[in-house]
């Protein structure tokens, strides 16, 4: 009979793996929890109309769609934008603002698998409502660096590459190219990145070759890499617009710097983003070997909410991916080992014994310890033995000679000291083990 096996990019996480999961995902909430973020979850299986024409034409060409029994179009969620737009939404007029929502879910794409994309995957969401200034950017930012960062990466490691939609539509806007041609634009330069000048043939084909002199200077514009030569760009065009959209772009990054997060951060306009409802900051992280897939991405997208049937309410936000993030953890040597994770290992000469240990484990166990014990007879040599391989650092002893005594000996696996304790403090001496470090001398009962 054949053996079934998992569909091809979706991943079975056996408990070393998933430990390795749950260590991730740990360092992502803490991150949300000192920047005042609330969590949240959704249906991972939404209407299909949820993403037409709202993540773009990308995103609905790799939906996991499907007819249901109740004859709806429904399509397991590929991201958490819309979602989280629909739910604000729906309640937007009784949340108080800025509205700071994450969550940490798994997502769906019929993609090619590959190295850093699998079809099934978990996202770290993160996004904030009501704040239509870049002070929302400033905070988003600087949680993404400490999602980051708190793993031990330095900006040696990675860093968040940093542009403007709003910016450029402005910079195409003054080149003479209406709003299609500039939404044109936007995705050639999307795609330049990876395929070079051929990015400008749906362009082409849409609209006409772009005359050389606006090619150069779109071109030009794409390798903008500081504010400094941003304003250096702009300046002479003038115009009340492009002022006040330099005045958010000082303000976003002095307010990164003051945060101490300026290394981390980098002007870059051949970042656009490719989905359809971005509207203005846009950013992403990247390793900085270059060897990965952007580890993470974001930006605002004022008009989503409204779109989605709820008040006009501007927003911005980001998602980090595990798999990309799991091997950037992996190639710095950031990613702990984890193995068996016993506190206690019972060790029980008989039946009689087991009786009597039974009772105080129970009790351990309702105190928060993780306690094992030979589920059936076995030798003491062998019984030692497991509770070596099971990680434990403490072993408490039940044999005849400590029940007769109405005691248990306790011995720190470590160093191997003993003493015995009278039954009815077991769990307070496990509890003075733990928290003092190792077993105190003279403690013998």
């Amino acid at each position: 009979m054949a053996q079934f096996q998992s569909l091809p990019g979706f991943r079975e996480f056996y408990p070393d793996a998933f430990a390795r999961r749950n260590h991730v995902f740990r360092h992502w909430r803490r991150a949300a929890h000192a920047y005042g973020f609330s969590e949240y979850d959704a249906p991972v299986l939404e209407p299909l109309d949820l993403y037409r024409a709202k993540s773009g034409d990308e995103i609905e060409a790799q939906l996991f769609s499907f007819t249901d029994k109740g004859g709806r179009e429904v399509a397991l969620r590929p991201e958490m934008t819309p979602t989280v737009c629909r739910l604000v939404g729906a309640r937007a007029n009784t949340l108080k603002r800025p509205i700071k929502w994450c969550s940490i879910g798994e997502f769906y794409r019929y993609e090619r698998a590959q190295k850093g994309r699998e079809r099934a995957f978990f996202q770290f969401n993160c996004d904030i409502f009501g704040e239509p200034g870049p002070e929302a950017e400033i905070e988003l930012i600087g949680l993404l660096v400490q999602a980051l960062a708190g793993f031990g990466l330095g900006p040696q490691d990675f860093y968040v590459r940093l542009s403007d939609r709003t910016l450029w539509l402005h910079y195409l806007a003054s080149l003479g190219l209406d709003e299609a041609q500039a939404k044109s634009v936007l995705g050639a330069v999307d795609k330049y990145e990876k395929i070079g000048y051929d990015a400008f043939k749906a362009y082409t084909e849409a609209h006409g070759p772009l005359a050389l002199e606006t090619k150069v200077k779109i071109l030009a514009f794409l390798k903008i890499k500081s504010l400094s030569a941003l304003e250096a760009v702009l300046a002479p065009l003038g115009g009340d617009a492009l002022a006040a959209r330099l005045a958010d772009w000082r303000k976003l990054m002095g307010g990164l710097s003051a945060m101490g997060l300026g290394e981390f951060v980098e002007v870059d306009f051949g970042v656009v983003r490719g989905l359809a409802y971005y509207t203005g900051f846009v950013f992403e992280a990247f390793d900085r070997k270059g060897e990965l897939r952007a580890i993470a991405g974001g930006g605002r997208y004022d008009d989503l909410v409204e779109k989605l049937g709820g008040p006009a309410l501007p927003a911005v936000g980001f998602a980090i991916g595990d798999v990309t993030m799991g091997l950037l953890l992996e190639q710095r040597g950031l990613m702990p080992a984890f193995g068996p994770n016993t506190e206690v290992y019972v060790v029980i000469g008989g039946e009689a014994e087991r009786t009597a240990a039974f009772g105080d484990l129970a009790l351990l166990r309702a105190a928060g310890y993780r306690v094992e014990y030979p589920l059936k007879d076995l030798a003491f040599g062998k019984q030692f033995k497991a509770a070596a391989e099971s990680g434990a650092k403490l072993a408490l002893i039940y044999g005849g000679d400590e029940l007769a005594k109405g005691v248990v000996k306790l011995r720190d696996l470590t160093d191997r000291s003993e003493h015995e304790v009278p039954r009815a403090s077991v769990v307070e001496a496990v509890r003075d083990y733990f928290t003092t470090g190792g077993i105190r001398p003279g403690a013998e009962g």
